[in-house]
């Protein structure tokens, strides 16, 4: 690996901690799955807020690390607020060598979660007859939100290049994908499942594109509901796919420079 870098370089991943207890033990259900599918990988959790220990706690006592941000868009947390904690981490240790990794989203595998969850649900992927809300918390970051609404708009094509897939010109199968933020942006998840109605869409779910149970995805899921949302799936958590994901960006982070963290 790049610089003298081996598979055993310590994985800390940053989540961005919640009051909510679920959130929490979520996250560390989905380092118990990667731990899974990497034994012997030394892998700790930390959160920007509201949780401990906070990244520079978690790189305590390390002379490398590879730190990935479990964050599903790239925006001010990723790109300021965690790069600003590394430097001061690295101010107190010189020693400390920090390879930094890059969001969990966008990613093919966050559909597959998706999908996994609106089964889950009761929702078989594609269903012609219900129209989707793709709902992510929402950022201050347009940029951020336009890969949101990309998603959505993607989420109706099928892969390229995969065995028995239709034409590109044909959607995949659902009624409609709609993009909706639960804070930050319009149009809010309420919003985006009454538009659907009024639309005649036969049946409307929610995808929540959140990571972990808390003050977003209950309100994500009480609004919708109140909205008129049949089915309101659960969010992404400890998914197989997230935790491979996870190992994806360790791994690419391995092959870059130390130190080299990136800035607004």
């Amino acid at each position: 690996m790049a610089d003298g870098a081996g598979p055993d370089v310590p994985l800390v991943a940053v989540a961005h901690g919640s009051r909510d207890p679920r959130a929490a033990a979520t996250v560390e259900a989905l380092l118990d799955e990667v731990r899974l599918l990497r034994p012997g990988l030394p892998v700790r959790g930390a959160y920007l807020d509201h949780a401990t220990p906070a990244p520079g706690q978690a790189l305590h006592g390390l002379s490398e690390a590879v730190v990935l941000p479990l964050l599903l868009t790239e925006a001010y947390h990723s790109r300021v607020d965690l790069p600003a904690e590394l430097r001061e981490a690295r101010a107190r240790d010189p020693r400390l060598r920090v390879r930094y990794g890059t969001t969990l989203g966008p990613h093919p595998l966050l559909t597959t979660a998706l999908e996994r969850r609106l089964a889950e649900a009761g929702v078989p992927a594609g269903d012609p007859d219900t129209a989707v809300v793709l709902v992510s918390a929402g950022s201050g970051s347009a940029r951020a939100n336009e890969v949101i609404a990309r998603m959505a708009r993607s989420w109706r094509r099928p892969a390229v290049g995969v065995a028995g897939a239709r034409p590109p010109a044909l959607p995949r199968g659902w009624w409609a994908v709609e993009a909706a933020y639960a804070s930050a942006a319009g149009p809010t998840p309420a919003e985006a499942v009454a538009r659907l109605r009024e639309a005649g869409a036969p049946r409307v779910a929610v995808a929540p594109y959140l990571l972990a149970p808390g003050y977003f995805a209950d309100k994500v899921r009480r609004t919708a509901l109140e909205a008129g949302a049949d089915v309101v799936a659960g969010v992404l958590g400890p998914a197989p796919e997230l935790a491979r994901i996870v190992l994806e960006r360790y791994d690419a982070a391995l092959t870059t420079p130390a130190d080299a963290l990136r800035t607004a």
